[in-house]
């Protein structure tokens, strides 16, 4: 954190929806070791208490254990709040397409919950986690902010709605927000377990158990795989920022680089034989496309680095290579 973030979050309170996810409990992490204070709203139907269990004696954490779909719990996580990260979310298409209703209640209903409860506690600035499956079928490479396409699935649809309602708050109530279209995050704490497991965890645990990981489809399908150090350094610039022009607005926090599937298990492959040697052995396996799936993924990060000063710092590469040893280190 630079000295001139720390300077604005001096003194001052944030609340981290979903501070025991994965992106939450590091957003957690970097203010507490900035001596930050910080309070998590969390439920616990996705995040781990083990993620913010180092946190849980410090002074400047407090943990409310509530629900975004009670309005009374966001009301009290917001008492006395400057600033909001918010991360809570059902995640995953394929969930969304197994259950959209539930997928609704705590995107849609939980995040107006949240707005509420900001505008109410007067809340400097809501900063929240949009999603890049909001581009849906727009088939042009690198997604633009400004141009999006059909939602291909009921979490697009969540997604984009979450950016409509930010939209109205602002224009109706005068609250600050700023919207996050996370690219494909991926790094310490994600979770390799359960069936709605993202690609790179869940890989990395089949290859170190010597088990074949399975792409959907041939591996040519591509992502903007974005290293979980590149979104905290976004989500500090949003709630830190002092450019007027770079409050509500919508911006994609990626890397800005292509990978595909199997160039991406190619280098876990790689990256993990360093510690197992026989990984190199594992064999891949292939089944069909997911329903719901987009064949590419690219993003644009040109208004990101004009009107916040984003600096990714790591590349897909440098980031595999950081959570592949985290992950050798806590998986075992």
């Amino acid at each position: 954190m630079t000295e001139y973030q720390l300077k604005i979050l001096k003194g001052k309170q944030v609340l981290i929806t979903g501070g025991a996810g994965f992106i939450g409990s590091n957003l957690c992490e970097t203010l507490l070791d900035n001596n930050i204070k910080v309070v998590c709203l969390d439920n616990f139907s996705t995040g781990k208490r083990e993620n913010i269990a180092p946190f849980i004696k410090l002074k400047n954490f407090k943990l409310i254990e509530g629900d975004i779909r009670n309005l009374t719990d966001c009301n009290k996580a917001c008492e006395n709040t400057d600033y909001v990260l918010h991360q809570a979310a059902l995640g995953s298409v394929p969930r969304s397409i197994n259950d959209p209703i539930t997928t609704n209640d705590v995107n849609v209903s939980g995040f107006l919950n949240m707005l509420v409860a900001a505008r109410d506690a007067g809340v400097k600035r809501f900063v929240y986690a949009a999603s890049s499956s909001t581009y849906g079928d727009h088939k042009a490479l690198p997604k633009v902010e400004d141009v999006i396409g059909k939602p291909l699935s009921p979490y697009a649809i969540t997604k984009y709605v979450n950016e409509l309602y930010a939209d109205i708050f602002h224009s109706t109530y005068n609250l600050d927000t700023i919207g996050l279209r996370y690219f494909n995050v991926f790094g310490r704490r994600q979770d390799p377990n359960g069936a709605y497991a993202a690609v790179i965890p869940k890989f990395v645990q089949q290859l170190v158990k010597h088990e074949s990981p399975y792409i959907n489809g041939d591996g040519s399908y591509s992502r903007d795989f974005t290293y979980i150090d590149n979104v905290v350094q976004m989500n500090l610039k949003a709630i830190t920022t002092e450019n007027k022009d770079s409050l509500n607005q919508v911006y994609n926090v990626a890397y800005g680089e292509r990978t595909t599937l199997l160039e991406l298990t190619n280098l876990l492959k790689e990256y993990l034989s360093e510690f197992d040697p026989e990984i190199k052995n594992v064999e891949v396996k292939h089944r069909d496309n997911r329903a719901g799936d987009i064949p590419h993924s690219l993003a644009s990060i040109d208004k990101a680095k004009k009107l916040l000063n984003y600096n990714p710092k790591y590349s897909v590469s440098e980031g595999l290579k950081e959570a592949v040893t985290w992950y050798w280190e806590n998986l075992k």
